[in-house]
């Protein structure tokens, strides 16, 4: 049963793009409004700067996708997206050193953003019952009796039995609706002062012998003085399709290289010469791209006492996250499969509706911002409503590094902590239900004697200044 004649989508982006496959089955005609024209190839546009960084599709933001779209995944595939096990594919420095390599439970396909938007683009055109205006700017909405009723596009007006916000961080739905007469929604914030910076190589053919790894990954140091700031950095050499990597380093307050010779630089100083040496026999085919928008933003719709009837909201127009967890795309696919549930479970898009649709989302949005707050609140450069006292701010700052590496080696030796690692990792599962789970608990105890008795059966902290180890400890936890 259609639900009705129109649904509009504002803004055609990851977030919009899965709205409009979650809108198809339920409604005559779907219409995604975009501002931008867009491109046919996986090509950069202006409304998305983003797609200049790496982007982590997790497994949540996977599964939600493939079921809108059905075929997604092999389809990104096709494209050039790798799929990979980061503990096998990845060289992991954390803690003082390189981490052993071993099987695990957890596997990532990766893409570049514009590659991931192109696969989306290619699925939502071929539903028939979906349009993509391109280049058109929505100026307001249409309001009456409680509700949306509709979009304006400077002279033209659309009618729509639902409309669904899409336009990211810098919406202006919020602001219609403050004119319309809604009050204004409570917002949440913790900006933790992130920048980062991010340059794209062609790689070399054939690839060193000693590059057994497809990623690289470093941790900032735990060392708490003494060292050059890139130590802090949280750095990526980062694999996309087309035999190419995206180099990124990202800092919590700190400056960043802007410049191409800066950047280079900044690598050297990195905490292994791992990355500036990929970087040196690579090619760089990019400028360097700098993003400061990243602070945990929170509109809480959810809790306005008379929510707009025939409006609701997906992606970072109602929740943005520090991007360094990986977490929008994910999330917004999550809401937008939440939506086309809750509209297969009911027969009409009253306030009701759209209540029900933002308590439920509220739910699901609560596990990434969850995991997002336990890190950033422990950053004395962080701003917001969410800055915690300064004594919780010092013993975040004490505990969440020391307690992130601790987990991680207990997953290392242990099958089960990593399989609900990996489901937290993913959005699967919240940090909270981890902590709770008694096998994972255990699997904590055993590995702190074994780390106090000094008989863990998995390596770690190989040496920073070589090669990482090329070995495969797989084997070391069956015994």
């Amino acid at each position: 049963m259609k639900l009705g004649k129109t649904a509009v989508v504002l803004g055609g982006s990851a977030a919009g793009l899965c709205a409009a496959g979650a809108l198809a089955p339920h409604f005559d005609r779907v219409l995604v409004l975009e501002r931008d024209e867009l491109p046919a190839a996986a090509e950069h546009r202006r409304g998305v700067p983003q797609s200049k960084h790496p982007h982590f599709l997790l497994n949540s933001g996977r599964r939600a996708i493939a079921a809108l779209f059905p075929g997604f995944e092999d389809d990104l595939i096709a494209a050039g997206g790798l799929h990979l096990m980061p503990s096998m594919d990845a060289a992991y420095l954390d803690g003082v050193g390189w981490s052993a390599r071993k099987r695990s439970a957890m596997t990532m396909i990766y893409g570049s953003r514009v590659l991931i938007e192109r696969v989306l683009r290619d699925k939502v055109r071929a539903l028939a019952n979906v349009t993509v205006r391109e280049g058109v700017t929505v100026s307001g909405l249409r309001t009456r009796d409680g509700g949306v009723t509709g979009v304006d596009l400077g002279d033209e007006h659309v009618d729509a039995d639902l409309v669904v916000d899409a336009m990211g961080r810098g919406s202006a739905v919020g602001g219609w609706l403050v004119a319309a007469g809604w009050p204004e929604p409570e917002v949440q914030t913790l900006d933790a002062k992130v920048t980062y910076t991010s340059r794209w190589y062609e790689l070399p053919t054939p690839r060193p012998a000693s590059w057994w790894w497809q990623h690289l990954v470093i941790m900032p140091t735990p060392d708490r003085a003494g060292h050059p700031p890139e130590h802090e950095f949280l750095v990526n050499f980062f694999p996309i399709e087309g035999n190419r990597a995206i180099a990124c380093m990202g800092s919590w307050g700190l400056e960043m290289p802007r410049t191409a010779d800066t950047f280079v630089e900044s690598a050297n100083r990195v905490r292994t010469p791992l990355f500036a040496a990929a970087m040196a026999r690579s090619t760089p085919t990019s400028e360097v791209h700098l993003t400061r928008s990243t602070g945990n933003k929170w509109r809480r719709y959810d809790r306005l006492r008379t929510p707009p009837r025939g409006l609701v909201f997906v992606g970072d127009s109602i929740c943005a996250f520090n991007p360094f967890y990986a977490q929008g795309i994910s999330s917004a696919a999550g809401s937008a499969l939440l939506l086309r549930e809750h509209l297969a479970r009911t027969d009409r898009l009253d306030r009701g509706f759209c209540a029900r649709f933002l308590a439920g989302q509220s739910k699901l949005l609560r596990v990434p911002w969850s995991l997002a707050m336990a890190r950033d609140q422990g950053y004395e450069c962080a701003v917001g409503t969410e800055k915690p006292p300064e004594w919780r701010r010092r013993l975040v700052a004490a505990v969440s590094g020391p307690a992130f590496s601790f987990i991680v080696g207990a997953a290392r030796e242990d099958d089960v902590v990593d399989e609900h690692f990996a489901k937290v990792f993913n959005m699967d599962e919240s940090l909270g239900q981890m902590l709770r789970n008694p096998r994972v608990i255990a699997g904590f105890l055993r590995h702190y004697v074994r780390k106090a008795l000094g008989r863990q059966r998995v390596p770690f902290d190989f040496d920073a200044q070589a090669e990482p180890p090329a070995t495969d400890y797989s084997s070391a936890t069956a015994r």
